[in-house]
This record gives structure tokens, sequence and C-alpha cells, in this order.
């Protein structure tokens, strides 16, 4: 699994406070690799694979495969998106995520930009 940072995903990154950084590296670390590592491994398995509910992953509609994660609906709002696709042609397990992030507010302001 690699894992890519979009431009967006750096100035959104920029914005946020330290703290609100450190709870999403938290989540990272302990939910959200781990579920993509299980999401390699059902798409080289060819099985369906069913997110874990605590991150909320939902596919944004017309979103041409773009996914949001909600970890949180209190302050700070924690939210991203990503997109996870399959890099060889083998068949072999491996990908890679791209994500956004910031708090509503800092997301309203890039989806006027």
């Amino acid at each position: 699994m690699r894992f890519d940072r979009t431009a967006s995903f750096e100035t959104d990154w920029d914005r946020l406070k330290p703290e609100h950084r450190r709870e999403f590296r938290e989540v990272v670390r302990a939910k959200f690799i781990p579920a993509c590592d299980a999401w390699a491994t059902a798409q080289a398995a060819r099985e369906h694979y069913v997110w874990p509910k605590s991150l909320r992953v939902s596919a944004i509609v017309n979103g041409g495969g773009i996914m949001e994660m909600t970890w949180s609906f209190a302050s700070p709002d924690g939210r991203a998106t990503f997109h996870l696709a399959r890099e060889d042609g083998t068949g072999c397990a491996s990908g890679a995520a791209s994500a956004t992030m910031g708090s509503s507010a800092s997301r309203r302001a890039n989806a006027s930009e």
C-alpha cells in the first residue's frame, strides 16, 4: 500500500492546529492504515470489503471514486476524503490513497476556490 498526498491535502494540513494534526495521525495509524491493508487484501482475493463503522466511510456521489471518512462529528470536525486504486495489472494487492482534510470551514473555503 502506498499513500500519496495531494496539494490540497498539504494546504489543508498547513491550516490545522497541532492538536488536530495529532488527532488525524492517530486515526490514520490506528484505524485507516489497517483498514486500507484489509481493503487491499480483499481486493487481491476478489472479496467484498466492508469498512469499519468507526470510520463512517462512504462514496461521494458523482465523486469519480473519491470517498469520505468521518471519525468525529465533534470539534474538530474529523473528516477526510480519499481515493483508493489498484496500481498494478497483475492482480497483486497494491494501492494508492490520497487525502484532503480539514475543518468544515476550510473545506467550504476550498470548494469556493
